[in-house]
């Protein structure tokens, strides 16, 4: 596992890096395009500038001349779309405008509207009556206007990717410890747990009280399980139909027993089996982490209550403590590792809880509802089994 976060972190260094180049790139050919043609169009008008020149220069009274020069003149604009109309708006002439070959008077009504709401009209005054010509914008000034926030988007882009990619990478490497810690936990569990399984049947052949090595062997069968859960995770658990219903009461009254006899641990489950493709080991450790949850919210003196319902196709479980309660802020953030409200606690119980839930095909956990003062109920959700 170690080694594909590794290479992904590789493979994510070369992706974001020839990213950047492209964006880089792209910008410098975008403003080197940008650069060439307002290059070209200054160009167009200091040649039309000297051209004017030489002919104050020359001979003003050459109407030849003149009328070349205005003839330049007009010709020059291949960019910026005009159109020239008399004093009752009727088109006598455009320039850099696709006309299309029907409706052409609506076409230019509502070309000239657009054009009057971007620039106002230059009023050209003449003698026969004025003439009004209305221009929009060049291809390049809409590309300019355009080519900021474009830029703006992509670079966003790339950052929201790069910030999940980041996270995805931080969160694999968080599982890596946790599992690693829990199958080393598991492994450094099973020496001890061999040799006290050992000393049980050598104390057995001594004669030793039964009873006691009775309550000896369940402490022994007890770590079993707890290093069978720890070997589970990070691994695909093995799915089998589970009765939950059957497995709750078993907690309950394995918890009832080790908590405080102020606590009233209550189960309300149906009659029917409520089957779930389950792992029986992993759920018992989900129920006993929600008890110990709510008898230390409940402060060591109140009720814990387990309540099954199912439809067609869920199975709800409801599990309500009357302790201090939980603010709304805090429904989502108290199943992230490390949030407690406890001196010494680890702050592990409720991720593991999710962890675990979020492993079987419609798992969820949630907090259904909260009091401050009152009391919590969490919610868990499994996929009904219909065998």
């Amino acid at each position: 596992m170690s080694s594909r976060i590794f290479e992904f972190k590789q493979w994510w260094t070369v992706i974001f890096i020839i990213i950047a180049a492209g964006i880089i790139t792209s910008t410098v050919i975008i403003s080197n395009s940008f650069s060439a043609k307002l290059a070209h169009d200054e160009r167009s008008r200091v040649e039309i500038w000297g051209e004017a020149t030489r002919l104050l220069i020359a001979d003003l009274n050459d109407a030849t001349l003149i009328t070349n020069l205005i003839i330049q003149i007009v010709a020059s604009n291949n960019s910026i779309p005009v159109i020239l109309c008399n004093d009752n708006d009727s088109v006598l002439s455009y320039y850099v405008v696709e006309a299309p070959e029907k409706n052409k008077d609506i076409f230019f009504q509502k070309k000239i509207e657009e054009f009057k709401s971007k620039n106002n009209p230059i009023v050209i005054q003449l003698q026969g009556g004025d003439q009004t010509l209305y221009y929009g914008e060049s291809l390049v000034l809409k590309r300019l206007m355009m080519y900021p926030y474009i830029q703006l988007t992509v670079v966003f882009v790339f950052i929201l990717v790069s910030f999940f990619a980041l996270i995805s990478a931080q969160k694999a490497e968080q599982n890596k410890v946790w599992v690693g810690l829990s199958k080393e936990t598991a492994h450094q569990l099973g020496t001890p747990i061999s040799s006290l399984m050992a000393w049980v049947e050598f104390l057995k052949a001594k004669g030793v009280e039964g009873v006691y090595l009775k309550e000896m062997g369940k402490d022994v069968s007890r770590l079993e399980t707890i290093a069978d859960r720890f070997s589970k995770i990070g691994s695909k658990p093995e799915l089998l139909p589970l009765n939950i219903n059957s497995s709750i009461i078993s907690s309950c009254d394995y918890m009832s027993t080790r908590i405080s006899s102020k606590v009233r641990i209550n189960s309300e489950v149906p009659e029917m089996p409520s089957l779930v493709l389950m792992n029986e080991s992993l759920f018992s450790w989900v129920i006993e982490n929600l008890t110990n949850n709510a008898v230390d919210a409940i402060g060591g003196k109140g009720s814990i209550m387990y309540h099954v319902i199912s439809n067609k196709k869920t199975i709800f479980i409801d599990v309500t403590d009357t302790g201090r309660g939980i603010p709304k802020s805090r429904f989502n953030t108290i199943f992230k590792p490390g949030y407690t409200t406890k001196e010494r606690g680890w702050g592990l119980g409720l991720s593991l809880v999710k962890r675990i839930i979020g492993l079987y095909p419609g798992g969820k956990i949630y907090v259904k509802n909260s009091e401050i003062g009152k009391g919590t109920t969490f919610r868990i959700e499994l996929r009904k089994y219909q065998g």
